[in-house]
């Protein structure tokens, strides 16, 4: 394995390479563009905008359309179905990825091609790169990354549908190199049952824990999800490991033959370490007491995922949290240059050599409400785009995608040589509203970052949020789920009605004018809080993971759209608390 002499080594040729990319940022962007239209503009979907057979980037922003997956999905099913691949992209389709469908309210499937995927694996490359320089990461350290994969999909033409980690998971290019910095056996990350795969890794985490320098997952929703997993099951871990005896619910060929390698004895001492610790009252800090050589977690904390940021920060006992690149299915985006950044604060460099790259403007005004820019019209480069100013990130592919909307809302925050760095704002159109108000995924996250501040000083901690717009009745009210957790326990907090409803008018003050008018004028009635049981918001993960989600790329969504889900929430509720009838 290389030491740091060898990571330093390829550290400094990284920074070569990074600073010709991002030097030379919009040269980089016209090859870019004018590759992809090469390759691609033969296909029926492009050559109906080239009727001259003129492909150039100005033909190309002047004739092709800006797109969502609607506008594409008839294409992608033709290809699922049994036309071939190049109706929409030159090169031969590897399989596709499917989106989790939790954060735009439908799974998508996104065309992969082996020139596509290795690209995005050299994007996280450059990202691990960064984060090892950073934190002086040798490779005799391992790393704890919970991976999960799920059931491949096969559409009717045989292609194969799975999710981004699924796929990545199963690929040479993890086998070859990720997979030996992980601490998991690669049968344990295969293994299909979640709940057995999530086990054996944190079993293999513990036996092994002198060894682990970083904990990290996907979304920081896993890491959650991961902590509560160990709260549950941390005693039946102590006795395996006391025991030297796997559980018998272990039943995985996979897990239980990896396993054998690893708990070859009863180890008592470790047990009664880990016992100890787990015993506290507070967990505050366990993942530090658990894992004395970690150096930092690793997990995507922006938009929807930065209400787990206090959680995991409470429970990491002050090891840095990083968010160390911006991907999605569609493409990957930017890395984060600055590891030790406020997590709430990451801002994410854009690559040239990924995809290219448009923005359309989005108007922010005084109440805060995110909208595209439709007297504009006209979406900027990536050279061209304005320091402090909102974007909606458009993306073209060599894979089939040509100005594709995202969805993600982005600002920028600078610059790293000519390459712009952004940061995560919120999702596109994910709103509440019930009349002429649109209160946005960050008006929301700002407005109860505000509110729960009261809570802090009686111990209590929000663990997890989530909303929706009730029209049940009229006038119609805005309706939050949050779960709340003592820091010295994992009690329920005994609410007081006051302080609860004190939450509720907060805020309401902190959304915007249109919201507050329409609150005092009648059209909209008192916000109403549900709290909802310890694991509720767990519930919530399994149904959209019956549904056909994938764990590891879970994003709750900011706002209940499904009957189903809310259903879920309201029969964890153990309390109800409003606003008063008027504002002042």
């Amino acid at each position: 394995m290389a030491g740091e002499s060898e990571i330093k080594e390829t550290y400094q040729n990284f920074m070569k390479i990074l600073e010709d990319l991002t030097n030379n940022a919009h040269e980089l962007q016209e090859q870019m563009l004018e590759e992809i239209l090469r390759r691609n503009a033969g296909t029926e979907y492009l050559s109906r905008f080239f009727p001259s057979g003129q492909a150039d980037k100005q033909n190309f922003k002047t004739n092709v359309p800006i797109v969502t997956y609607e506008d594409i999905k008839p294409y992608i099913d033709r290809i699922a179905n049994g036309e071939t691949s190049s109706i929409l992209f030159a090169d031969p389709i590897s399989q596709f990825l499917r989106s989790s469908g939790t954060s735009g309210g439908q799974q998508k499937l996104i065309p992969i091609t082996t020139e596509s995927f290795e690209r995005g694996c050299y994007h996280s490359f450059l990202a691990d790169v960064v984060m090892k320089k950073c934190f002086s990461v040798s490779d005799e350290g391992r790393s704890l990354s919970l991976y999960f994969c799920k059931p491949d999909m096969e559409t009717p033409s045989g292609l194969v549908a799975s999710s981004y980690v699924t796929f990545y998971s199963k690929s040479n290019i993890f086998k070859t190199s990720l997979a030996k910095f992980c601490i998991s056996p690669i049968e344990t990350i295969l293994c299909l049952d979640i709940k057995q795969s999530m086990f054996c890794q944190l079993l293999t985490g513990l036996l092994q824990r002198d060894k682990v320098v970083l904990f990290g997952s996907t979304f920081a929703s896993l890491l959650a999800r991961t902590i509560k997993f160990l709260e549950d099951y941390w005693r039946e871990l102590c006795c395996n490991i006391r025991t030297g005896y796997l559980s018998d619910w272990i039943i995985d060929p996979g897990c239980k033959n990896a396993m054998s390698l690893i708990l070859t004895m009863p180890n008592p001492e470790l047990a009664d370490l880990i016992q100890q610790i787990c015993e506290d009252k507070s967990w505050e800090g366990v993942i530090k007491k658990l894992w004395p050589k970690i150096k930092y977690i690793s997990s995507i904390c922006t938009g929807s995922m930065s209400q787990y940021i206090p959680l995991l920060e409470f429970y990491g006992g002050g090891i840095p949290l990083v968010s160390p690149s911006y991907a999605s299915s569609e493409a990957c985006f930017g890395i984060n240059l600055k590891p030790l950044s406020n997590p709430f604060d990451v801002s994410y460099t854009f690559l040239p050599n990924i995809a290219y790259f448009e923005f359309l403007p989005v108007n922010k005004d005084g109440g805060g409400k995110a909208q595209v820019t439709r007297t504009i019209d006209k979406p900027v480069d990536l050279a061209n785009v304005k320091l402090g100013q909102y974007y909606e990130v458009v993306v073209t592919t060599l894979a089939g995608l040509y100005r594709y909307r995202v969805g993600d809302v982005l600002r920028v925050t600078g610059f790293y040589n000519k390459s712009p760095q952004f940061q995560f704002v919120e999702r596109q159109n994910v709103v509440l509203s019930i009349d002429a108000d649109k209160t946005t995924e960050e008006d929301l996250w700002k407005a109860i970052t505000n509110a729960k501040l009261i809570l802090e000083p009686f111990g209590v901690m929000l663990t997890a949020y989530n909303s929706y717009s009730d029209i049940s009745s009229t006038p119609g009210r805005y309706v939050l789920f949050w779960e709340l957790k003592m820091k010295d326990s994992n009690d329920l907090p005994k609410l007081d009605v006051k302080i609860m409803e004190q939450c509720c008018c907060i805020v309401e003050e902190s959304f915007d004018f249109t919201y507050k008018s329409l609150r005092k004028g009648g059209a909209i009635s008192g916000l109403e809080l549900r709290v909802v049981k310890r694991g509720s918001f767990d519930e919530l993960m399994d149904f959209y993971i019956s549904k056909g989600a994938s764990i590891s790329q879970y994003k709750p969504p900011c706002c209940l759209k499904s009957e189903e889900a809310i259903k879920i929430l309201n029969s964890g509720t153990v309390g109800k608390f409003f606003s008063p009838k008027t504002m002042s």
